[in-house]
Protein backbone atom coordinates (compact mmCIF):
# COMPACT_ATOMS: atom_id res chain seq x y z
CA UNK A 1 0.00 0.00 0.00
CA UNK A 2 1.50 3.30 -0.73
CA UNK A 3 1.93 6.11 1.98
CA UNK A 4 -0.26 8.65 0.26
CA UNK A 5 -3.25 6.54 0.46
CA UNK A 6 -3.31 6.15 4.17
CA UNK A 7 -4.00 10.10 4.41
CA UNK A 8 -0.82 11.88 5.01
CA UNK A 9 0.22 15.41 4.70
CA UNK A 10 2.29 16.35 1.68
CA UNK A 11 5.02 17.26 4.16
CA UNK A 12 4.99 14.32 5.91
CA UNK A 13 5.05 12.75 2.16
CA UNK A 14 7.84 14.46 0.75
CA UNK A 15 10.11 13.27 4.33
CA UNK A 16 9.13 10.03 3.63
CA UNK A 17 10.23 9.78 -0.29
CA UNK A 18 13.62 11.55 0.62
CA UNK A 19 13.92 8.27 2.75
CA UNK A 20 13.36 5.84 -0.21
CA UNK A 21 10.37 4.18 1.41
CA UNK A 22 8.36 3.09 -1.60
CA UNK A 23 5.62 1.20 0.04
CA UNK A 24 3.99 0.92 3.53
CA UNK A 25 4.76 -1.80 5.54
CA UNK A 26 1.78 -4.34 6.74
CA UNK A 27 2.17 -2.53 10.39
CA UNK A 28 2.14 0.92 8.72
CA UNK A 29 -0.66 0.53 6.61
CA UNK A 30 -2.85 -0.85 9.61
CA UNK A 31 -1.80 1.86 12.47
CA UNK A 32 -1.22 4.92 10.50
CA UNK A 33 -5.34 5.25 9.56
CA UNK A 34 -5.97 3.92 13.40
CA UNK A 35 -3.76 6.99 14.50
CA UNK A 36 -4.92 9.51 12.55
CA UNK A 37 -8.92 9.02 13.54
CA UNK A 38 -7.63 9.30 17.71
CA UNK A 39 -8.12 6.31 19.38
CA UNK A 40 -6.35 3.81 21.13
CA UNK A 41 -4.16 1.21 19.17
CA UNK A 42 -2.66 -1.88 20.00
CA UNK A 43 -0.10 -3.72 18.02
CA UNK A 44 2.08 -6.19 17.77
CA UNK A 45 4.89 -6.85 15.19
CA UNK A 46 7.71 -8.36 14.44
CA UNK A 47 11.01 -6.32 14.98
CA UNK A 48 12.07 -4.34 11.88
CA UNK A 49 9.05 -4.41 10.46
CA UNK A 50 8.42 -0.15 10.90
CA UNK A 51 6.26 -0.02 14.40
CA UNK A 52 8.47 3.82 15.08
CA UNK A 53 7.08 5.51 11.75
CA UNK A 54 3.47 3.53 12.16
CA UNK A 55 3.46 5.78 15.54
CA UNK A 56 5.18 9.12 14.45
CA UNK A 57 3.86 9.80 11.20
CA UNK A 58 0.31 10.13 12.33
CA UNK A 59 1.91 11.81 15.79
CA UNK A 60 3.22 14.34 13.75
CA UNK A 61 0.29 15.13 11.51
CA UNK A 62 -2.21 15.26 14.45
CA UNK A 63 -0.09 17.94 16.45
CA UNK A 64 1.37 19.65 13.14
CA UNK A 65 -0.45 23.64 13.23
CA UNK A 66 -1.80 23.38 16.80
CA UNK A 67 -0.20 25.28 19.55
CA UNK A 68 0.65 23.58 22.43
CA UNK A 69 0.09 25.70 26.31
CA UNK A 70 2.63 27.62 27.54
CA UNK A 71 4.67 26.12 30.46
CA UNK A 72 6.47 22.60 30.75
CA UNK A 73 4.29 20.59 29.19
CA UNK A 74 3.94 17.79 27.01
CA UNK A 75 1.49 17.41 24.26
CA UNK A 76 3.09 13.56 23.36
CA UNK A 77 4.90 10.60 25.27
CA UNK A 78 6.74 8.27 23.90
CA UNK A 79 8.33 6.00 26.59
CA UNK A 80 11.38 3.58 25.20
CA UNK A 81 13.56 0.89 27.06
CA UNK A 82 16.50 2.15 26.34
CA UNK A 83 18.77 5.10 26.03
CA UNK A 84 19.96 4.05 22.18
CA UNK A 85 16.52 3.69 21.04
CA UNK A 86 15.41 7.46 22.46
CA UNK A 87 17.55 8.96 20.31
CA UNK A 88 16.69 6.82 17.38
CA UNK A 89 13.20 7.59 18.09
CA UNK A 90 13.80 10.95 18.33
CA UNK A 91 15.77 11.59 15.39
CA UNK A 92 12.75 9.18 13.29
CA UNK A 93 10.62 12.55 14.85
CA UNK A 94 13.30 15.05 13.83
CA UNK A 95 13.48 13.29 9.91
CA UNK A 96 9.96 12.87 9.07
CA UNK A 97 8.85 16.31 10.31
CA UNK A 98 11.09 18.52 8.92
CA UNK A 99 8.63 19.86 6.09
CA UNK A 100 6.14 20.34 8.14
CA UNK A 101 4.61 23.94 8.57
CA UNK A 102 5.33 26.56 11.02
CA UNK A 103 6.03 27.02 14.04
CA UNK A 104 8.17 24.14 13.99
CA UNK A 105 7.45 20.97 16.27
CA UNK A 106 9.73 20.92 19.41
CA UNK A 107 10.58 17.09 19.52
CA UNK A 108 12.88 16.85 23.04
CA UNK A 109 14.56 13.28 24.09
CA UNK A 110 15.33 12.41 27.77
CA UNK A 111 17.31 9.88 29.66
CA UNK A 112 20.13 8.80 32.32
CA UNK A 113 23.53 8.55 32.09
CA UNK A 114 23.95 12.01 31.12
CA UNK A 115 23.66 15.25 32.96
CA UNK A 116 19.92 16.44 33.75
CA UNK A 117 20.39 19.94 33.74
CA UNK A 118 20.76 20.53 30.01
CA UNK A 119 17.68 18.72 29.66
CA UNK A 120 16.12 20.65 32.65
CA UNK A 121 16.68 23.86 30.60
CA UNK A 122 15.85 22.20 27.31
CA UNK A 123 12.74 21.87 28.85
CA UNK A 124 11.88 25.57 29.22
CA UNK A 125 8.53 26.25 27.48
CA UNK A 126 7.50 22.54 27.70
CA UNK A 127 7.76 20.16 24.21
CA UNK A 128 5.35 19.15 21.46
CA UNK A 129 7.13 15.42 21.69
CA UNK A 130 8.94 13.83 24.39
CA UNK A 131 10.74 10.26 24.00
CA UNK A 132 11.97 9.45 26.99
CA UNK A 133 13.65 6.55 29.62
CA UNK A 134 10.84 6.44 32.59
CA UNK A 135 14.00 6.82 34.86
CA UNK A 136 15.07 10.25 33.57
CA UNK A 137 11.45 11.08 33.19
CA UNK A 138 10.71 10.26 36.74
CA UNK A 139 13.73 12.96 37.64
CA UNK A 140 12.66 15.68 35.67
CA UNK A 141 9.11 15.15 37.29
CA UNK A 142 11.03 15.70 40.59
CA UNK A 143 12.80 18.42 40.02
CA UNK A 144 9.15 20.06 38.60
CA UNK A 145 11.12 20.29 35.54
CA UNK A 146 8.14 19.19 33.34
CA UNK A 147 4.53 18.08 33.80
CA UNK A 148 2.24 15.48 32.44
CA UNK A 149 -1.05 17.17 33.04
CA UNK A 150 -1.55 18.50 29.24
CA UNK A 151 0.14 14.49 27.56
CA UNK A 152 -2.96 13.87 24.86
CA UNK A 153 -0.90 11.07 23.54
CA UNK A 154 1.01 8.22 25.04
CA UNK A 155 2.85 5.79 23.22
CA UNK A 156 4.51 2.97 24.29
CA UNK A 157 7.45 1.44 22.12
CA UNK A 158 8.78 -2.25 23.09
CA UNK A 159 6.48 -2.63 25.84
CA UNK A 160 7.30 -5.98 26.79
CA UNK A 161 10.99 -4.67 26.42
CA UNK A 162 9.53 -2.37 28.89
CA UNK A 163 9.15 -4.85 31.88
CA UNK A 164 11.71 -7.00 31.20
CA UNK A 165 14.03 -4.36 31.99
CA UNK A 166 12.64 -3.89 35.87
CA UNK A 167 10.10 -0.84 34.34
CA UNK A 168 7.03 -1.98 36.20
CA UNK A 169 7.24 0.33 39.15
CA UNK A 170 8.04 3.61 37.02
CA UNK A 171 5.19 3.03 34.16
CA UNK A 172 2.43 2.95 37.62
CA UNK A 173 4.05 5.87 38.79
CA UNK A 174 3.92 7.88 35.47
CA UNK A 175 0.54 6.95 34.26
CA UNK A 176 -0.46 8.12 37.96
CA UNK A 177 0.19 11.26 36.57
CA UNK A 178 -1.21 11.23 33.31
CA UNK A 179 -4.86 12.77 32.00
CA UNK A 180 -7.59 10.22 31.93
CA UNK A 181 -8.56 11.33 28.88
CA UNK A 182 -6.14 11.01 26.38
CA UNK A 183 -5.17 8.26 22.96
CA UNK A 184 -2.72 5.58 24.39
CA UNK A 185 -0.89 3.88 21.41
CA UNK A 186 0.63 0.21 22.57
CA UNK A 187 3.25 -1.27 20.45
CA UNK A 188 5.02 -4.58 20.98
CA UNK A 189 6.85 -7.50 19.44
CA UNK A 190 5.60 -10.14 21.72
CA UNK A 191 2.82 -10.11 24.58
CA UNK A 192 3.68 -11.90 27.41
CA UNK A 193 1.04 -12.19 30.31
CA UNK A 194 2.53 -8.87 32.39
CA UNK A 195 2.51 -7.30 29.15
CA UNK A 196 -1.09 -8.26 27.78
CA UNK A 197 -2.90 -7.46 31.31
CA UNK A 198 -0.97 -3.70 31.23
CA UNK A 199 -2.50 -3.61 27.88
CA UNK A 200 -5.87 -4.31 28.69
CA UNK A 201 -5.96 -2.00 31.97
CA UNK A 202 -4.85 1.08 29.88
CA UNK A 203 -6.57 0.63 26.54
CA UNK A 204 -9.95 1.44 26.19
CA UNK A 205 -11.63 -0.26 22.65
CA UNK A 206 -8.67 -0.42 21.13
CA UNK A 207 -7.88 -1.01 17.48
CA UNK A 208 -6.02 -4.25 17.65
CA UNK A 209 -3.77 -4.72 15.27
CA UNK A 210 -1.43 -8.26 14.67
CA UNK A 211 0.73 -8.61 11.92
CA UNK A 212 1.88 -12.12 11.50
CA UNK A 213 5.62 -13.03 10.14
CA UNK A 214 4.85 -14.42 6.82
CA UNK A 215 6.66 -16.84 4.64
CA UNK A 216 7.10 -14.05 2.18
CA UNK A 217 7.76 -11.75 4.60
CA UNK A 218 10.50 -12.75 6.99
CA UNK A 219 13.72 -11.33 6.73
CA UNK A 220 16.67 -13.12 4.42
CA UNK A 221 19.08 -14.26 6.97
CA UNK A 222 21.10 -17.09 6.62
CA UNK A 223 21.37 -19.15 10.05
CA UNK A 224 24.47 -20.70 11.08
CA UNK A 225 25.22 -23.24 14.15
CA UNK A 226 28.94 -23.49 14.51
CA UNK A 227 30.26 -26.02 17.52
CA UNK A 228 33.09 -25.07 18.94
CA UNK A 229 34.51 -25.56 22.57
CA UNK A 230 34.05 -22.24 24.27
CA UNK A 231 37.79 -21.10 25.08
CA UNK A 232 38.27 -21.32 21.14
CA UNK A 233 35.35 -19.27 20.39
CA UNK A 234 37.12 -15.71 20.08
CA UNK A 235 40.00 -17.57 17.87
CA UNK A 236 37.27 -18.53 15.93
CA UNK A 237 35.73 -15.14 15.74
CA UNK A 238 38.76 -13.86 14.31
CA UNK A 239 38.94 -17.08 11.81
CA UNK A 240 35.85 -16.36 10.50
CA UNK A 241 36.07 -12.38 10.17
CA UNK A 242 39.34 -13.14 8.22
CA UNK A 243 37.68 -16.01 5.99
CA UNK A 244 34.64 -13.58 5.07
CA UNK A 245 36.08 -10.83 4.99
CA UNK A 246 33.29 -9.42 7.16
CA UNK A 247 32.90 -5.48 6.90
CA UNK A 248 30.66 -5.14 9.88
CA UNK A 249 30.15 -7.81 12.65
CA UNK A 250 27.73 -6.88 15.74
CA UNK A 251 28.98 -9.63 18.46
CA UNK A 252 26.14 -10.69 21.12
CA UNK A 253 27.66 -11.91 24.61
CA UNK A 254 26.61 -12.31 28.01
CA UNK A 255 28.41 -9.86 30.65
CA UNK A 256 29.36 -6.37 30.29
CA UNK A 257 32.60 -7.99 31.45
CA UNK A 258 32.66 -10.16 27.94
CA UNK A 259 32.27 -6.92 25.79
CA UNK A 260 35.40 -6.01 27.14
CA UNK A 261 37.08 -8.48 27.41
CA UNK A 262 36.37 -9.99 23.52
CA UNK A 263 36.38 -6.36 22.20
CA UNK A 264 40.42 -6.66 23.69
CA UNK A 265 41.25 -8.96 22.29
CA UNK A 266 40.04 -8.46 19.22
CA UNK A 267 41.81 -4.80 19.30
CA UNK A 268 44.92 -6.80 20.33
CA UNK A 269 44.58 -9.42 17.13
CA UNK A 270 44.54 -6.04 14.79
CA UNK A 271 40.60 -5.76 14.45
CA UNK A 272 39.27 -2.76 15.46
CA UNK A 273 36.45 -3.64 17.94
CA UNK A 274 34.31 -1.70 20.85
CA UNK A 275 31.98 -2.66 23.84
CA UNK A 276 28.50 -1.55 24.40
CA UNK A 277 27.10 -2.29 27.71
CA UNK A 278 24.60 -0.45 30.01
CA UNK A 279 27.55 0.20 32.30
CA UNK A 280 29.25 2.93 29.82
CA UNK A 281 28.77 6.63 29.66
CA UNK A 282 26.19 7.69 27.43
CA UNK A 283 28.84 9.19 25.65
CA UNK A 284 30.77 6.10 25.50
CA UNK A 285 27.88 4.38 24.28
CA UNK A 286 26.55 6.60 21.75
CA UNK A 287 30.22 7.01 20.10
CA UNK A 288 30.72 2.98 19.97
CA UNK A 289 27.39 3.20 18.25
CA UNK A 290 28.12 6.25 15.83
CA UNK A 291 31.43 4.90 15.39
CA UNK A 292 30.28 1.36 14.22
CA UNK A 293 27.30 2.89 12.12
CA UNK A 294 29.96 5.09 9.80
CA UNK A 295 32.24 1.69 9.62
CA UNK A 296 34.73 3.65 11.09
CA UNK A 297 35.02 -0.05 13.73
CA UNK A 298 34.90 -3.08 12.53
CA UNK A 299 33.13 -5.31 15.02
CA UNK A 300 30.75 -3.92 18.00
CA UNK A 301 30.72 -6.56 20.94
CA UNK A 302 27.23 -5.82 22.74
CA UNK A 303 24.98 -6.86 25.71
CA UNK A 304 21.60 -6.80 24.81
CA UNK A 305 21.18 -3.19 25.26
CA UNK A 306 21.63 -3.44 21.31
CA UNK A 307 19.06 -6.37 20.76
CA UNK A 308 16.00 -4.43 20.31
CA UNK A 309 14.66 -1.62 18.72
CA UNK A 310 18.06 -0.31 17.00
CA UNK A 311 18.45 -0.15 13.45
CA UNK A 312 21.69 -0.60 12.10
CA UNK A 313 21.47 -0.13 8.16
CA UNK A 314 23.23 -2.68 6.38
CA UNK A 315 24.44 -4.46 8.73
CA UNK A 316 25.21 -8.14 7.48
CA UNK A 317 26.81 -10.34 9.85
CA UNK A 318 25.41 -11.27 13.67
CA UNK A 319 27.20 -13.30 16.06
CA UNK A 320 25.68 -14.85 19.12
CA UNK A 321 28.89 -15.51 20.75
CA UNK A 322 27.07 -16.40 23.94
CA UNK A 323 23.57 -18.18 23.26
CA UNK A 324 20.57 -15.53 24.63
CA UNK A 325 18.17 -16.43 27.58
CA UNK A 326 15.26 -17.00 25.25
CA UNK A 327 14.34 -17.76 22.03
CA UNK A 328 12.28 -14.25 21.61
CA UNK A 329 15.47 -12.59 22.52
CA UNK A 330 16.98 -14.35 19.63
CA UNK A 331 14.69 -13.34 17.20
CA UNK A 332 15.82 -9.49 18.34
CA UNK A 333 19.22 -10.52 18.08
CA UNK A 334 19.54 -12.15 14.66
CA UNK A 335 17.03 -9.44 13.21
CA UNK A 336 19.58 -6.55 13.55
CA UNK A 337 20.70 -7.83 10.32
CA UNK A 338 18.52 -8.65 7.27
CA UNK A 339 16.79 -5.58 7.85
CA UNK A 340 15.02 -3.13 4.98
CA UNK A 341 15.32 -5.97 2.27
CA UNK A 342 18.92 -7.03 2.57
CA UNK A 343 20.23 -10.14 3.02
CA UNK A 344 22.47 -11.16 5.99
CA UNK A 345 24.22 -13.70 8.24
CA UNK A 346 23.75 -14.87 11.85
CA UNK A 347 25.97 -16.75 13.22
CA UNK A 348 25.66 -18.84 16.59
CA UNK A 349 28.30 -20.63 18.51
CA UNK A 350 27.08 -23.93 19.93
CA UNK A 351 29.41 -25.58 22.90
CA UNK A 352 28.59 -29.38 24.58
CA UNK A 353 27.32 -27.14 27.13
CA UNK A 354 24.85 -25.12 25.56
CA UNK A 355 23.37 -27.09 22.60
CA UNK A 356 20.41 -28.73 24.63
CA UNK A 357 19.39 -24.47 25.40
CA UNK A 358 20.13 -24.11 21.79
CA UNK A 359 17.97 -26.87 20.57
CA UNK A 360 14.93 -25.28 22.53
CA UNK A 361 15.69 -21.93 20.53
CA UNK A 362 15.06 -24.03 17.47
CA UNK A 363 11.99 -25.53 19.13
CA UNK A 364 10.28 -22.30 19.87
CA UNK A 365 11.63 -20.61 16.39
CA UNK A 366 10.72 -23.37 14.12
CA UNK A 367 13.97 -24.11 13.03
CA UNK A 368 16.55 -27.26 13.06
CA UNK A 369 19.95 -26.08 11.95
CA UNK A 370 22.50 -28.53 10.92
CA UNK A 371 25.87 -28.30 13.27
CA UNK A 372 29.00 -27.05 11.58
CA UNK A 373 32.33 -27.86 12.59
CA UNK A 374 35.33 -25.42 11.29
CA UNK A 375 38.44 -26.80 10.26
CA UNK A 376 40.90 -26.59 12.92
CA UNK A 377 38.57 -25.28 15.60
CA UNK A 378 36.49 -29.15 15.63
CA UNK A 379 34.74 -29.50 19.31
CA UNK A 380 37.36 -31.39 22.52
CA UNK A 381 34.29 -32.56 23.85
CA UNK A 382 30.83 -33.83 22.25
CA UNK A 383 29.18 -34.97 24.95
CA UNK A 384 28.05 -33.59 28.64
CA UNK A 385 30.36 -35.47 31.36
CA UNK A 386 28.26 -37.30 33.74
CA UNK A 387 26.79 -36.00 36.81
CA UNK A 388 28.30 -38.15 39.33
CA UNK A 389 29.40 -41.81 39.24
CA UNK A 390 25.59 -43.51 39.71
CA UNK A 391 24.87 -42.00 35.90
CA UNK A 392 22.31 -39.42 36.95
CA UNK A 393 20.26 -42.22 39.17
CA UNK A 394 19.45 -41.44 42.88
CA UNK A 395 21.35 -43.32 45.65
CA UNK A 396 19.75 -44.68 48.56
CA UNK A 397 22.01 -42.12 50.28
CA UNK A 398 19.86 -38.97 52.00
CA UNK A 399 20.81 -35.97 50.02
CA UNK A 400 21.39 -32.81 52.41
CA UNK A 401 17.83 -31.63 51.13
CA UNK A 402 16.32 -35.03 52.00
CA UNK A 403 18.15 -34.67 55.55
CA UNK A 404 16.78 -30.79 56.39
CA UNK A 405 13.49 -31.97 55.16
CA UNK A 406 13.49 -34.80 57.63
CA UNK A 407 14.76 -32.76 60.26
CA UNK A 408 11.80 -30.48 59.36
CA UNK A 409 9.21 -32.63 60.41
CA UNK A 410 8.86 -33.03 56.49
CA UNK A 411 9.92 -37.01 56.20
CA UNK A 412 6.42 -38.51 56.47
CA UNK A 413 4.79 -36.70 54.26
CA UNK A 414 7.80 -37.08 51.37
CA UNK A 415 9.44 -40.32 51.57
CA UNK A 416 12.98 -40.76 50.09
CA UNK A 417 12.63 -43.22 46.98
CA UNK A 418 15.69 -44.78 46.43
CA UNK A 419 16.81 -45.88 43.15
CA UNK A 420 14.56 -43.44 41.06
CA UNK A 421 15.74 -41.97 37.84
CA UNK A 422 16.67 -38.14 38.01
CA UNK A 423 14.92 -35.89 34.70
CA UNK A 424 16.90 -33.31 34.11
CA UNK A 425 15.32 -30.85 31.82
CA UNK A 426 17.00 -28.06 30.14
CA UNK A 427 15.10 -24.75 31.31
CA UNK A 428 13.20 -21.89 28.60
CA UNK A 429 13.29 -18.40 30.29
CA UNK A 430 10.18 -16.43 29.66
CA UNK A 431 10.50 -13.05 30.97
CA UNK A 432 6.64 -13.39 32.21
CA UNK A 433 6.83 -11.13 34.94
CA UNK A 434 8.19 -7.74 35.80
CA UNK A 435 11.73 -8.11 37.73
CA UNK A 436 12.07 -6.39 41.23
CA UNK A 437 11.69 -2.69 41.05
CA UNK A 438 15.35 -2.21 42.38
CA UNK A 439 17.49 -4.33 40.28
CA UNK A 440 19.42 -1.96 38.09
CA UNK A 441 17.83 -0.58 35.03
CA UNK A 442 19.20 0.08 31.46
CA UNK A 443 18.17 3.63 30.46
CA UNK A 444 17.57 5.25 33.54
Amino acid sequence: MSFSSLGLSAALLRAIAERAYNEATPIQAAAIPAVLRGGDVWASAQTGSGKTAAFALPLLQLLAGTPRERGRFVRALVLVPTRELAAQVGDAFRDYGRYLPAPPLKTLVVYGGVSINPQMIALGGGADIMVATPGRLLDLIAHHAVSLSAVATLVLDEADRLFALGFADELTRIFALLPTRRQTLFFSATFPPAVWQLAESLLREPTRIEIPTAPADAPDITQRAIEVDAPQRTQLLRNLIALHAWTRVLVFVATKYATEHVAEKLRRAGIEAAALHGELSQGARTAALAEFKASRIRVLVATDVAARGLDIAGLPVVVNYDLPRSPVDYEHRIGRTGRAGESGVAVSFISVETDAHFRLIEKRNRCNLPREQIAGFEPLHTAMPAVASTGGVKGKRKSKKDRLREAAGGSATRPVVADAPVRIEPQEYFPLTPRIPTQRRVGR
